[in-house]
């Protein structure tokens, strides 16, 4: 559960811009490309996960580094697209937010990782 607390955080996100009068193309575009990431990631889960089962480490290990920049890529071109098609507002809100979602991910993961899996586990 701590490993999706980040989508939680960005459904309770959109209350807080939509009272707030926050930029919402801001909120839209971290929005979208946070679940775009999501995404990625769970494809690059299960293939680097079957690579494994195959023993190709390699390309487990090749699966993982393209999928972790082709997702930092991802967000990032989403924020700086916003802020530069849109108004400046946008882009720093969209990432504010991407920030706090960065945050929570990763903290949420290394938790799980270092407390809530079995040892030898994935």
């Amino acid at each position: 559960m701590l490993r999706y607390a980040d989508l939680g955080l960005l459904a309770l996100a959109l209350p807080v811009f939509v009272l707030g009068d926050l930029p919402l193309a801001g909120y839209a575009a971290a929005a979208a490309a946070w679940l775009a990431q999501h995404g990625l990631l769970a494809i690059a889960d299960r293939a680097s996960a079957a690579a494994l089962r195959r023993g190709d480490r390699r390309r487990a290990l090749g699966i993982v580094g393209a999928a972790t920049l082709g997702r930092v890529w991802l967000v990032t071109l989403a924020i700086l697209l916003v802020g530069l098609l849109g108004e400046r507002e946008d882009g720093l809100a969209a990432a504010v937010l991407t920030f706090a979602l960065v945050t929570l991910h990763l903290g949420g993961l290394a938790f799980s990782k270092l407390f809530l899996e079995p040892e030898g586990g994935r």
